[in-house]
């Protein structure tokens, strides 16, 4: 033992003098001191801990035992900084791993006597819960200093209940484990403590539940987290809590790194930065050398500010630990190299500062001492001669630092356009009526202005310009100004979403780009201002089927089986966000018009899909699960119930405001009881999961409905059970059935549900349509069904001698075209089935002409007639326009439908090629 290393370690520290005192052993075995200071793996650091703690069970040896092993570990971190044997980085990291393991083995013991109570806590989903440790600050980082408290906050997956005698649910299980393991570290005994821990970190603080679920803490970030809170979500890591605590820390990831570059990351900085001023002042800091001018926070601030704002896009800069992201900086470019070697620098000594300041007395201060004796002891352990050399260098290197934050968060100069934002206004005039620059008096001198916090006026008047810039290049001002200003007092309030739009001048163009093209996308944005999040990152392709699965099965996986207004919720934005993609790639990519139907279809699919699977448990948790005709229990592996799309749905032709045509069917034993404690017979249970599945898609909530569902298409329509069993659905097709439901089934598929079942299903629609029909008697079935939707839907005598032609419902439109489809199927399928096999109309017109039933002409013909007028249709309903059209412009498109109309459905139809009009 080198006594001149031990007379350094005395002098730096009084508090490793106290603990010699109680523990001469430490240094009495000169081999075994100086392999204890060596540095250590976070594998012998657990060894230590273990070796220390095993096989004790009472829990005052217990609490003794790991107090003096922190003691012990103290001591030589202590003799190791005072001597230099150690650096910063390898310091900060050997505590942070002892804090680490302090953590999970006082959680292990924590657990032992509450199982042993409540017994093993249950989620619903059948999972037993863990306790998920989440280590924020500088614990997060793995950077803690000599005499760091630990930031904790506790979570668990799911809720539930324990299974023991005192049955307690899941939440309050893990309240009560946390603060078991809180006492375990915290409390102060005759050894002392083995870490402070501050749980102020969680969601709402203090006074708040100790525990939150996972689902409750996304709830909280995504409705209610706060900018400072992203600061400090950089550095949370998980301490223990397996699997479920990945998952958990990945939900985070989006609320602290946003998809776009994210500007307003440099005005929270400048909040937070006058809040600590505001308190080093209040408390007359200003030697504090982390919250102090130029101190080690300020180096955390640069670091992440950059983080935050580009984090979401370059995830190298995602890194927890500040000299790691700061030498990232220097790599991407983001900071100049001499900087980031000043800020490397400068925090590298002011943390070693701070290590000398708590090895005097093992206290959680950063406060140059003032009294001289302390002050001298500092400053032998620093090397330094006299305080003032000390303090020369110290100041030197906070300048550098003030330099660099100063830079940094200076408020931006005036923008250019701001200046010029009376020319930019009378540009505009120029190109306005009355009615619009009524519209921009009102809105800039009405109620809603007058209500606005200040710094939202500010960002909305920064925000004016750029908008006006973009307007003007567009080729349709007027249009784009009158469609976006209802989308603008919408999101003033939500300025971060005006100063996305100043930062992206990309994202501002096609924002007004879309506005010229689509006023339904315009709407939807001002109606639900979150999908700006998805519009302003979007890459503008169609989206995969696999991705749209993935991602709802994902936002649906954390929500709990009981929280119906979340699923809602999920299900309404997933289904809005991706028509919206959709609806951008329609306009801005030009995709073609059958992958837009695929990929709108897609998304209802999905939805549907699993609003079913939702529907079904729902109804199963309180009831439980019924038995299928094959005896077999109907879980949520064998459904036994189908969703069967019809119409648009059916045929792969989705639109963008299309209801969805469905109809359910089931496979059970509808005389069987569930084997729930709330039993109910097995066709009761059925009806349950349909009903509850049209409430989750069709119940109007703040975000809207998913879908409108339309289920009139079932056996007796309106008059008929909402659910009807496989068995009974056969026996209406076959027995009871009217030709037009034929027609329908023509148009219907399988779209969610048990497999089997869809197998099922789809062999008995095409048993059904493949049989044999007399020709006469469908071709007089379709005109008498097509004739009275003329009459009803179609366009009136007046409106047709004005020269208005309905895209969709008169002669020559998009129904006629169905119809003909329809007849094909219905008529010819007979002798050869293969017209049977698909549901939409193009490839039913494709097999028509491979089976020789229409000419190829013809087929190609009607196909592009059909895609022309679905097209238009779909642009109309961007457009949010009737389907009334002008007829002279459809009248060659017209001429070629009611051609083959006369010739497949009518010869009798009087076709006049020199009018509007094909009667």
């Amino acid at each position: 033992m080198n006594s001149e290393q031990l007379h350094k370690t005395l002098r730096a520290s009084q508090y490793a003098e106290l603990v010699l005192e109680k523990h001469k052993e430490l240094i009495e075995n000169d081999y075994a001191f100086d392999a204890f200071l060596k540095p250590l793996s976070r594998t012998q650091i657990a060894n230590i801990v273990d070796e220390s703690l095993n096989e004790i069970t009472d829990e005052n040896q217990w609490m003794r035992v790991i107090r003096i092993l922190r003691a012990r570990l103290m001591f030589r971190w202590i003799w190791q900084d005072a001597n230099q044997l150690t650096n910063v980085k390898q310091l900060t990291q050997e505590l942070s791993y002892f804090a680490d393991l302090a953590v999970c083995v006082a959680k292990n013991y924590a657990r032992t006597a509450l199982v042993a109570k409540h017994g093993e806590p249950i989620g619903y989903g059948g999972k037993v819960q863990d306790l998920i440790v989440i280590a924020m600050g500088k614990h997060g980082a793995q950077e803690l200093n000599l005499s760091s408290d630990i930031d904790l906050i506790f979570a668990f997956d799911e809720q539930g209940e324990t299974n023991g005698r005192k049955c307690i649910d899941v939440q309050q299980f893990c309240i009560l484990w946390g603060q078991k393991l809180i006492y375990l570290l915290d409390h102060i005994t005759a050894d002392g403590f083995v870490f402070r821990v501050d749980m102020r970190l969680r969601p709402w603080g203090d006074g708040s539940a100790l525990a939150i679920s996972h689902v409750a803490l996304e709830k909280y970030l995504s409705q209610h987290g706060r900018e400072w809170e992203r600061y400090a979500w950089i550095k949370a890591r998980i301490v223990t809590g397996g699997e479920d605590g990945d998952d958990l820390l990945a939900m985070t990831r989006p609320f602290v790194f946003r998809k776009y570059v994210d500007y307003t990351a440099f005005e929270a900085m400048r909040e937070m930065k006058a809040m600590i001023e505001r308190e080093v002042q209040r408390r007359n800091i200003e030697d504090d050398i982390k919250l102090g001018a130029g101190g080690i926070r300020e180096v955390e601030f640069i670091v992440q500010v950059f983080q935050l704002i580009y984090g979401g896009s370059k995830l190298e800069l995602q890194d927890r630990q500040c000299l790691v992201s700061l030498n990232h900086l220097g790599e991407v470019g983001l900071l100049e190299e001499q900087a980031v070697a000043e800020l490397e620098d400068a925090y590298l000594f002011l943390r070693r500062v701070e290590h000398a300041i708590q090895a005097l007395n093992d206290q959680q201060t950063q406060s140059l001492p003032t009294e001289p004796d302390q002050r001298a002891r500092m400053i032998e352990t620093l090397g330094y001669s006299s305080w003032e050399d000390f303090l020369h260098v110290l100041n030197s290197k906070r300048s550098k630092v003030i330099y660099q934050f100063e830079h940094l968060i200076k408020e931006k100069e005036v923008d250019p356009l701001v200046e010029s934002f009376a020319q930019i206004e009378k540009q505009l005039d120029e190109v306005l009526d009355e009615n619009a620059k009524n519209l921009v008096y009102e809105f800039w001198h009405g109620h809603a202005l007058k209500k606005l916090p200040a710094k939202a006026v500010q960002r909305l008047k920064m925000f004016w310009p750029h908008l006006i810039e973009a307007i003007l290049q567009s080729d349709k001002p007027q249009m784009a100004l009158v469609r976006l200003m209802p989308l603008v007092e919408s999101v003033m309030r939500r300025t971060v979403y005006l100063v996305m739009l100043i930062e992206s001048k990309g994202a501002l163009q096609r924002l007004v780009k879309m506005a010229t093209v689509s006023p339904w996308i315009c709407e939807e944005l001002t109606h639900y201002p979150v999908l700006l999040d998805e519009f302003l990152s979007m890459d503008f392709e169609l989206p995969k089927r696999k991705d749209l699965e993935d991602s709802l099965r994902q936002q649906l996986l954390r929500i709990e089986i009981d929280q119906v207004e979340d699923q809602m919720r999920v299900l309404r934005l997933f289904k809005k966000s991706n028509v919206l993609t959709v609806a951008a790639s329609d306009v801005l990519a030009e995709s073609p018009l059958m992958k837009v139907s695929d990929a709108l279809t897609d998304i209802a699919e999905v939805s549907v899909n699993a609003t079913l699977h939702l529907a079904y448990q729902i109804t199963a948790k309180k009831h439980g699960y019924p038995l299928c005709l094959d005896g077999q229990r109907c879980s949520l592996d064998h459904l036994a119930f189908a969703v069967i799309g019809y119409g648009k749905v059916g045929g792969i032709e989705l639109g963008y405001g299309s209801d969805l045509d469905l109809v359910f069917i089931h496979y059970m034993d509808e005389q069987a009881d569930t084997d729930g404690q709330k039993q109910i017979s097995g066709f009761e249970f059925a009806m349950r999961v349909a009903q509850k599945f049209v409430s989750l898609m069709t119940t109007q909530t703040l975000d809207g409905r998913v879908y409108e569902v339309d289920t009139r298409l079932r056996p007796s329509g309106e008059a008929g059970l909402l659910v009807t069993s496989l068995k009974a659905f056969e026996q209406y097709q076959n027995k009871s059935a009217w030709v037009w439901e034929h027609q329908a089934l023509v148009r219907a598929r399988s779209i969610a549900g048990e497999q089997s079942l869809r197998e099922k299903f789809e062999i008995l629609r095409c048993d059904i349509l493949t049989r044999e029909r007399n020709e006469e008697n469908v071709r007089a079935e379709v005109l008498k069904m097509r004739e009275k939707m003329k009459d009803h839907l179609g366009s009136s005598k007046e409106q047709k001698k004005d020269g208005i032609f309905h895209l969709k419902q008169d002669a020559g439109g998009i129904v006629d075209i169905e119809f003909m489809a329809q007849y094909a199927v219905l008529a010819w399928s007979g002798s050869n089935p293969d017209l049977a096999h698909y549901s939409d109309n193009v490839r039913i017109l494709e097999d028509a002409a491979k089976t020789s039933y229409l000419s190829s002409d013809d087929a190609t013909a009607l196909i592009q007639a059909y895609l022309s007028e679905r097209a238009e249709s779909h642009r109309l309903a961007l457009a949010n326009q009737s389907m009334q059209v002008n007829a002279a412009d459809w009248l060659d498109t017209r001429k070629v439908v009611c051609k083959l109309w006369q010739r497949l459905i009518d010869p009798t139809a009087n076709i006049a090629l020199d009018k509007n009009d094909c009667v």
